[in-house]
């Protein structure tokens, strides 16, 4: 459910590359035309140039990127340029060490990707900074934080569609149980959310709203400024239903005081490839205007511009 709009003919990489190259070229950098080349082409395409890239110039394109861009249009063209799984990589420890803010962030990587993307990032963590992400997250959380993201982190859950209901039943009245007599860090409560897989959950929620008559993430809020509880909710609505989750998160990035240029980047550029047409139908929902209109009253320039090719060009 990819937005980006890829051109039916793609130019020969080498052209891509050579056109790439103009754009570093001469008193200005050419910013339409970085945005003309790399928001058109898919991981696939875009690695490809990377590797021609350095084949033809002896340089690193993320590195000639650097020298030639400045902040937030730098950083939305890098974090696009990158993998998948190297974003995911430099994203987590980049947000690691910065303590509870992070939390959240950490939460979206483990559990909105694949089994096997959150492999790649961890495989891709370690290989670039000769540590593995479990173990920073271990080193630079504490308490029940550590105890729910390090096998959050560490997890690789089954991803089928199979479901037991005679499970979903049990472990649905475990979580009510648990939440009603406060035991938000309990080791069964956090084994469920970090080991069953994203059906398995599904169906253990549904049930626990039919038997207790109401969403589990309302009953969390029993303390709202409790921040192990927001991490908690985080985690299921990344589990069950990441478009509503990420709509989320592109709304208070947007529309408080002042733009969140780092949520805002983050999701585009790590969802235009997977569901960024549903999290925009959410957006839509929960707003008055559509995402790109958001966009465009919130932001300017080469960023703007960057932003809005990745989000797609359809005004849902």
């Amino acid at each position: 459910m990819s937005t980006i709009s890829v051109p039916a003919d793609v130019p020969p990489v080498s052209d891509d590359v050579e056109q790439l190259r103009k754009a570093f070229e001469g008193w200005g950098t050419n910013e339409c035309l970085i945005i003309e080349i790399l928001a058109h082409r898919n991981a696939q395409q875009r690695k490809l140039i990377r590797q021609t890239y350095v084949q033809t110039y002896n340089e690193d394109l993320l590195k000639a990127l650097d020298k030639e861009l400045t902040r937030d249009f730098e950083r939305i063209v890098l974090l696009w340029t990158y993998d998948p799984a190297e974003r995911d990589a430099f994203l987590a420890n980049e947000l690691v060490k910065k303590g509870a803010k992070s939390h959240r962030v950490i939460v979206e990587i483990a559990c909105t990707r694949s089994s096997n993307d959150l492999l790649l990032a961890r495989k891709e963590y370690h290989a670039r900074f000769q540590k593995s992400l479990e173990e920073d997250v271990a080193s630079h959380t504490t308490g029940d934080f550590r105890k729910l993201l390090w096998p959050l982190v560490t997890s690789y859950r089954y991803e089928g569609e199979e479901v037991n209901m005679t499970l979903a039943k049990s472990e649905a009245k475990l979580l009510h149980d648990k939440i009603t007599e406060k035991c938000y860090n309990d080791d069964d409560f956090i084994r469920i959310l970090a080991t069953r897989s994203k059906a398995q959950i599904n169906a253990t929620l549904n049930h626990y709203k039919n038997e207790f008559g109401q969403d589990i993430n309302k009953d969390l809020k029993a303390d709202p400024n409790d921040e192990f509880l927001k991490i908690l909710r985080a985690t299921i609505k990344s589990l069950t239903d990441p478009a509503k989750y990420f709509e989320k998160v592109l709304r208070l990035a947007i529309n408080k005081q002042g733009t969140d240029e780092d949520a805002l980047t983050r999701v585009v550029t790590t969802r235009a490839e997977f569901d960024m047409k549903m999290i925009k139908d959410e957006f839509k929902k929960r707003s008055s205007v559509s995402l790109n209109e958001a966009i465009a009253k919130d932001t300017r320039g080469d960023y703007e511009d960057m932003l809005l090719a990745l989000a797609g060009s359809n005004d849902a």
